[in-house]
């Protein structure tokens, strides 16, 4: 062994002692490294060897990484190689070890990157993984079915189970061929199990055990079949052996019997068995906690339901105290003495199961999105209620599991918890009780999620007309009147009149104001308001269609022919005035049915917006549930609307009634519309009632409304040399109206206004400082005026977050306020130098800001990030998505002028391309892990200098491995970090090109994506290229997105499938199912009379310039008339296209969407096209 050479592959050593956190000390040490080792041990180690004992261990996440390693070693490259479609029953090895490792690890998307053969092995795995029992149960009777399966079928035993990790290796030795022919059999149980067959699954193993003596050794099927006992409350269920009761205590908890002990403890609680019940109790958490302690810190899932099972047991242990404590025993501590034994059974009051009820409660809380873990525990509390005589409780935990199981799409076993309940329901209060007919309500709840919609519909109704409570029966009709429209199964006048209507007042009868009173009122007002929205667009569109324009033109050419019948029946002669008379009285009838048609649906329209604005307006009144959707339709009505009367008198009416802070998301769309009025409507118009709300969202949150009002008195001040340019608009009416309104709020805010500013002042200074080129990436001392400034102890740092004050009072401590700047700045390369500077905030943190000033506007960049912004909520919203934090990371952008502001600096982050090639584009991780390959600059020669594009970009490729791979084995040493940070930056990946592809985010070159080096997720910067305008550049861009080797190298050896593509399709259906709120505001941005978005030609070539001198910046662009973006509208409907889902002219599914946008960003053809400075290769 050569031990003067550092090796490549040291990361995947874990034997050193210490290494440096620090990036820059790692990137140091790397930078050395000559790279000639094949590997770091002494000996020749399989890694996959490695990896199979890492998952005997229970060490998963680092078995993952060392099957990488084996991947990348055997195929040359980060890839699983090509899938199996052999008829070998097996799984190939590191396929096999992958399943075990990902299985047991809590991760949702993973396993789909690994299984792509058609093995009954792979479709089994996935089908459990979905929760599809149904088609598990189909296979595994395929399985059973298979004489052969017994024998051969060794891989579903390959690798131990979570319940034989713990267990001594000779017991698994001995009886390893016993149990593997068992296997199909316990997958049938554990699938009838799970669909909640309960009677064929008994008849099923009373069935096996008769068949098979074998099988009562077996500790896996006795402890399938005590669950099976215990969740159905059968406590004469034994079996003569389960192995528990011949071995030592020492021995025993290294087993698993959970379910045993559980059954005997339940048992002993029904029957009163102090003995019994203590010692099982016992010997159970003595089992648990051993088997805890011997876990591996990777096995997360079997620590979690260890846990849960932990959970259990002390939910039993309290319900022993409840049922059986003697009453003069008054001890809080759990009673296991037998002295303190009641001699009959109790029932425990409300009072004494509250405290249980409410630790429930915080349980379904915090698991609901963990349903495998939450389901065993709603089963046992049932059971737990049931034993407890507590019937009451027990007929809401069954209706709220239903629920909850419904949620989390366990179908079968809400429908299973929906009939007991309907049966303990009937034979307690007959039909008429509340309860009931809530329950009969959960039922249609879930023939709907089933897919049944008309049987859901037909219940509901049935429900209408028999449910008599006033509390829930808005609830009724709204549902009905829901799933009506979206079936459209009905007419719009029934579904308005006799549901939704009803439903609204309904609510509104209830007197009480509690929180559930409000939320329904809120639900009813919301649904009634859509509902009418979509007609009232319905019949928008139909009045401004091109058949509805032909009708009127046949109108209009019918009105002339009656008119000119008219005269001449005037003048015609006597024997012609019958047939005349007969025309013109058909004709006459034609003209006014069409002018009684024309004027129902001008009038349907104007009632249909008039009852949408009123309801949406009842909605934010009564409730915060739907106020980011509200919202954002309100504004779009009152801006697309702002000329007639009834707008501006629902506005005014809104802006009296709902609480201000509810329009801060739009706040910088709504001052922008500020003006002069172009309107005859008086002095209660529409400026007139913007004005107002502006002002009322100041009054209330000066803090999140002043800025934006001094970025509009600051209109005009754009430097002499761009005023002769087209990218800046000077609106002096906007500018006088944002200056005359804060005059009025210095009455309110004066020293407020005055600080901030003085603050901005002092940062368009720092903007517009001048520098010199040999100042480039280095700090200068900032000029006196600007160090020497006081602390503004009214105004907050700018790039802090400030949280709203619901209450509006802003009390001291509220935010950080701004106490002045570092006495220095970096100066940035680029033509107008950017400065990067500290400020100082009052809570002695230092925020790192990028003062910029030139020819790109800042307000384009402030409402992208506004844009990730609004679909962050969606993505928290969603729940799908919510378990997979999935998220677009953000940072603040304050314009103060049209071409000044401050941005928020990214900390702990790195651009990719420095990374990748290094800041001087010539070493990196490509010099450190690509010894033999071209350089990126040799690449990026290579591409421009080649005809053949596409077989340069193959040569290219051929001569430049990705090694992107490599950034997380070198800033994260542990196996469990190492995985997750790697699958937080897959995941981020995938929600920002999901949204980068929505609104057409161009000119993602390797410099504009940062990676933050302490969470790996990306972050996008530099948004100037939106709407596609990336197809206007010299070089047009011709990818959705920037998914290029690089990139994928990253994911792993899944690459794009698995994580990456499932995230995508995750956030593009959320976005598809808010396609609303979104449109709403890019068509409010794409509108924005202060900025022309689309690239000028100018601006186009700079984009694609080889160096800074490449182009004349005083170089005149063309004038223009600005009336309006000319291109907003092709912008807005291409983003409409896109949430549609059309592709290519094709309307797609989510799945089929995202499968044409990957294969469209990795499509060679398309790549070899791109920019060369986009660098395609990396």
């Amino acid at each position: 062994m050569q031990s003067s050479k550092t090796s490549s592959y040291s990361n995947k050593s874990r034997s050193t002692p210490a290494k440096a956190r620090d990036s820059s000390i790692v990137s140091n040490v790397l930078a050395k490294s000559a790279s000639s080792w094949d590997k770091v041990y002494r000996f020749s180690i399989d890694y996959l060897l490695v990896a199979k004992s890492a998952v005997s261990c229970g060490s998963y996440f680092t078995s993952v990484m060392y099957v990488e390693h084996w991947c990348e070693e055997q195929f040359m490259g980060m890839t699983l190689g090509g899938p199996d479609f052999s008829h070998k029953k097996m799984l190939p090895d590191h396929i096999e070890i992958l399943v075990s490792a990902i299985t047991r690890i809590n991760e949702p998307d993973s396993l789909y990157g690994i299984l792509q053969s058609h093995k009954l092995r792979s479709q089994i795995i996935t089908f459990e993984h979905e929760g599809n029992w149904g088609k598990a149960l189909e296979y595994y009777d395929l399985l059973a079915r298979s004489d052969v399966s017994k024998l051969e079928d060794s891989s579903f035993l390959s690798l131990p189970s979570d319940h034989t990790q713990a267990a001594d290796s000779s017991s698994i030795s001995t009886n390893v061929d016993q149990i593997m022919q068992f296997k199909p059999y316990k997958g049938l149980i554990r699938s009838l199990q799970q669909i909640g067959c309960t009677h064929v699954l008994d008849l099923y193993c009373h069935g096996l055990t008769s068949r098979n003596d074998q099988l009562q050794h077996d500790l896996e099927f006795a402890g399938m079949q005590y669950e099976a006992a215990w969740r159905a409350g059968n406590w004469d269920f034994s079996l003569p052996y389960t192995g528990a009761n011949s071995t030592p205590l020492t021995q025993n908890i290294k087993c698993d019997h959970f379910n045993h002990n559980l059954h005997s403890c339940l048992r002993a609680l029904q029957e009163g068995d102090l003995n019994d019940f203590s010692r099982k109790l016992k010997d159970s958490k003595q089992e648990l906690l051993w088997s805890v302690s011997q876990t591996s810190e990777e096995n997360t899932q079997y620590i979690y339901s260890k846990i849960m099972k932990l959970q259990m047991l002390y939910h039993l242990g309290m319900a022993w105290d409840l049922r059986w404590r003697s009453s003069q025993h008054k001890s809080s501590k759990l009673c296991l003495e037998k002295q303190n034994v009641s001699p009959e059974p109790l029932i425990p009051t409300i009072e004494q199961l509250s405290w249980l009820n409410s630790d429930w409660c915080s349980i379904l809380e915090r698991m609901q999105l963990h349903m495998n873990l939450l389901e065993p525990f709603i089963s046992f509390r049932r059971v737990l209620l049931q034993i407890l005589s507590c019937r009451d409780y027990t007929l809401q935990h069954l209706l709220q599991s239903a629920s909850t199981l419904r949620k989390g799409y366990r179908f079968s076993q809400a429908a299973a918890a929906l009939h007991e309940f309907k049966f303990l329901c009937v034979e307690a209060n007959g039909e008429s009780s509340s309860m009931y007919w809530l329950g009969r309500l959960e039922e249609a709840k879930l023939l709907r999620a089933q897919g049944q919609h008309e049987m859901a519909i037909n219940l509901a109704m049935y429900i209408s007309g028999n449910y008599g409570s006033n509390n829930e029966a808005s609830d009724v009709y709204r549902l009905i009147g829901k799933w009506l429209a979206e079936t459209r199964s009905s007419n719009s006048r029934t579904i308005l009149e006799k549901y939704l209507k009803p439903a609204v007042s309904i609510s509104e009868d209830v007197s009480t104001a509690d929180k559930k009173s409000m939320e329904r009122k809120c639900q009813t007002h919301f649904h009634l308001a859509h509902y009418a929205d979509v007609l009232f667009r319905s019949h928008e569109e139909r009045l401004n269609s091109s058949e509805w324009q032909a009708a009127m033109r046949l109108r209009k050419h019918k009105k002339v022919e009656l008119e000119a019948l008219v005269k001449r029946l005037r003048s015609s002669k006597k024997g012609e005035k019958t047939d005349y008379s007969s025309k013109i009285h058909e004709l006459q009838k034609q003209v006014a049915m069409d002018e009684e048609e024309a004027q129902k649906v001008q009038d349907d329209r104007d009632n249909f917006l008039s009852l949408a604005l009123e309801g949406y307006k009842h909605c934010l009144v009564t409730g915060n549930k739907y106020d980011v959707r509200v919202v954002f339709r309100l504004v779009s009505l009152w801006f697309n609307l702002s000329s007639r009367k009834n707008i501006v008198s629902s506005m005014l009416s809104t802006i009296d009634e709902v609480q201000s802070f509810k329009f801060l998301p739009l706040v910088y769309q709504i001052a922008s519309r500020m003006g002069s009025s172009k309107d005859d409507q008086g002095t209660y118009n529409f400026q007139f009632a913007l004005v107002s709300l502006v002002k009322k969202m100041a009054i209330d949150h000066p803090y999140h409304t002043i800025l934006h009002l001094l970025g509009l008195a600051n209109g005009d001040r754009i430097k002499d040399n761009q005023r002769s340019r087209s990218s800046f608009v000077v609106d002096m009416d906007k500018k006088l109206a944002a200056e005359n309104l804060l005059h009025e709020l210095s009455s309110y805010h004066g020293a407020i206004i005055q600080q901030t500013r003085q603050m901005v002042e002092i940062y368009i200074k720092l903007a517009e400082m001048q520098t010199r080129r040999e100042d480039m990436d280095k700090r200068v001392t900032l000029p006196r005026e600007l160090r020497s400034i006081p602390a503004l102890e009214l105004v907050p740092v700018v790039t802090a977050t400030v949280p709203i004050d619901y209450s509006c009072q802003y009390h001291d401590g509220t935010f950080p306020y701004f106490k002045g700047l570092e006495d220095s700045a970096k100066i940035m390369n680029g033509i107008n130098a950017p400065k990067v500077v500290e400020c100082l905030g009052s809570d002695g943190c230092t925020y790192r800001q990028l003062a910029k000033s030139g020819d790109d506007d800042l307000r384009q960049d402030a409402v992208m990030e506004q844009f990730f912004g609004l679909v962050n909520t969606f993505l928290r919203n969603h729940r799908d998505t919510r378990k997979r934090r999935l998220n677009i990371r953000t940072y603040k952008v304050v314009p103060f002028t049209p071409s000044a502001g401050v941005l928020e600096w990214v900390n702990g982050t790195l651009p990719l391309g420095e990374y990748l090639m290094g800041s001087m584009r010539n070493g990196g991780a490509h010099a450190r892990y690509g010894i033999g390959d071209w350089s990126s600059l040799e690449c990026r020669k290579h591409m421009a200098n080649e005809r053949d594009k596409r077989k340069a970009f193959q040569e290219v490729c051929k001569n430049f491995r990705p090694v992107m791979h490599h950034f997380f084995l070198e800033r994260f040493f542990k196996a469990p970090e190492w995985f997750e940070k790697r699958l937080a930056y897959t995941r981020s990946v995938a929600a920002s090109s999901m949204v980068g592809y929505i609104v057409g985010l161009g000119d993602r070159h390797a410099m504009n994506i940062l990676i933050d080096q302490a969470s790996a997720e990306v972050v996008h910067i530099d948004l100037g290229v939106a709407f596609e305008q990336g197809l206007m550049l010299k070089t047009p861009e011709r990818v959705p997105f920037r998914l290029t080797r690089d990139i994928i190298d990253g994911m792993g050896i899944t690459g794009v499938e698995g994580v990456f593509r499932r995230c995508c399709e995750e956030t593009l259906s959320v976005m598809r199912t808010n396609k609303e709120a979104l449109l709403t505001i890019v068509e409010v941005f794409i509108h924005d009379p202060l900025y022309k978005w689309a690239l000028s030609p100018l601006k186009a070539l700079q984009r694609q310039k080889e160096t800074d001198d490449d182009l004349d910046t005083n170089f005149l662009e063309p004038q223009g008339d600005l009336e309006g973006n000319k291109d907003a509208t092709r912008a807005l409907l291409r983003v409409k296209q896109k949430l549609d889902g059309y592709e290519e002219g094709e309307m797609r599914s989510v799945h089929g969407q995202v499968q044409q946008l990957i294969q469209d960003a990795i499509d060679p053809e398309r790549l070899c096209q791109m920019f060369p400075g986009w660098g395609a290769w990396l």
